[in-house]
């Protein structure tokens, strides 16, 4: 038997160390997060009532409806990987439906305005349901969420995706806009449903109607994207965002994908609807230009421009865009389109990962600066 040497204790000289903490970042590299987003959005909600004359608060209110169609496009874009180019669709049913129940409501029974004009005698029956304001708000969610359903399972289920569902919701922004435009004593044709004056009993032209107007399309907001981060901290939105970034690996381990994105497309069209319903009061009409292939793709740009991969930044990107636009067409009525067209050059170029990701990109700098150090 050989003898073992005894190991002696290490002694306080030798002993182990433990590294300090490192240092926070600063406070330049810690903005941004969910938690300040949520804060600072808040903070200039309840702020702008009080600042904004009633012009530029009823503008707000209006980039908030785009916000909700935004957050919409963040959740199945960004998270779920579905370049949806057609929410126009969903955003126009929706404003449809609340159209025609002021419509209706207006005419006190009779036939609107501009079915008279087009010779119209009887009240179509697709009309009639639309005089109940309940049947009109649920519609106008329901509706949209329906019609994504369908497509979606139609399409999903033949795994279809990438650029060929792009093109597929762009179609059918376009033959919406075509079937809108050529049923004029149905739909109003080119010119929409307009002339809305009352909601509820209350003049949508007063400051009162339109302060109130914006103080529920502000909570709407608030309330849908709480609900939107919530579903992606769940089961479900892991799963959604692991189809994203791997659908076949998903099928492979006894999930659906199409299930998932049926859903998510379903929820996203939910929220136009919704969003379009609460645009038509706030603007006052609802016409096919509103919904066709150029409103859907600046709504997805707007997106972008914000950042794609977070939900604060594509409410971020719609009010930005919307901001930008009328500054821009304010200023500089002849040239408006080339300055916006503009900004989202230089935010692509600059910040590939929209405004949200430049914060992401600072914590990253100081990280990797702190880890050379």
């Amino acid at each position: 038997m050989t003898a073992t040497t005894p190991q002696t204790p290490a002694t306080p000289a030798t002993a182990p160390r433990f590294a300090a903490p490192p240092p926070a970042p600063p406070w330049w590299a810690r903005l941004g997060g969910p938690a300040a987003f949520t804060a600072v959005a808040l903070l200039a909600l309840v702020a702008a009532p009080l600042l904004l004359e009633p012009f530029r608060l009823n503008l707000l209110a209006k980039y908030l409806c785009y916000a909700i169609v935004g957050l919409g496009i963040g959740l199945a874009w960004g998270q779920g990987g579905m370049l949806v180019i057609g929410q126009g669709v969903f955003f126009g049913l929706g404003g449809y439906a609340m159209g025609m129940y002021l419509k209706l409501h207006e005419a006190g029974g009779d036939l609107p305005d501009f079915m008279v004009w087009s010779g119209v005698e009887r009240l179509p029956a697709l009309w009639a349901p639309f005089a109940s304001p309940a049947f009109s708000l649920v519609f106008a969610v329901a509706g949209p969420m329906a019609l994504a359903g369908l497509l979606g399972t139609l399409v999903f289920r033949r795994r279809v995706r990438g650029a060929y569902f792009a093109i597929l919701t762009q179609a059918l922004a376009a033959a919406t806009v075509i079937l809108l435009v050529g049923r004029q004593g149905l739909t109003g044709g080119t010119n929409g449903l307009t002339n809305f004056f009352e909601l509820f009993g209350q003049d949508l032209a007063a400051d009162g109607t339109q302060r109130g107007l914006y103080l529920v399309v502000a909570v709407v907001l608030g309330v849908l994207y709480l609900g939107a981060r919530q579903l992606l901290r769940s089961r479900f939105g892991r799963l959604l965002i692991a189809v994203r970034d791997g659908e076949d690996r998903v099928r492979f381990l006894g999930y659906d994908p199409a299930t998932v994105k049926t859903l998510t497309f379903a929820v996203s069209a939910g929220m136009a609807g919704l969003a379009g319903a609460l645009f038509v009061p706030v603007v006052g009409i609802i016409s096919p230009a509103l919904l066709g292939v150029v409103p859907s793709l600046e709504l997805v740009v707007a997106v972008a421009v914000g950042g794609r991969f977070s939900l604060a930044g594509a409410i971020l990107g719609a009010v930005v865009m919307g901001q930008a636009r009328t500054t821009f067409s304010e200023q500089f009525a002849d040239g408006w389109l080339y300055l916006q067209g503009a900004l989202f050059i230089v935010v692509m170029t600059l910040a590939p990962r929209g405004l949200a990701g430049l914060a992401g990109t600072a914590r990253e700098m100081w990280s990797s600066r702190r880890a050379r150090a």
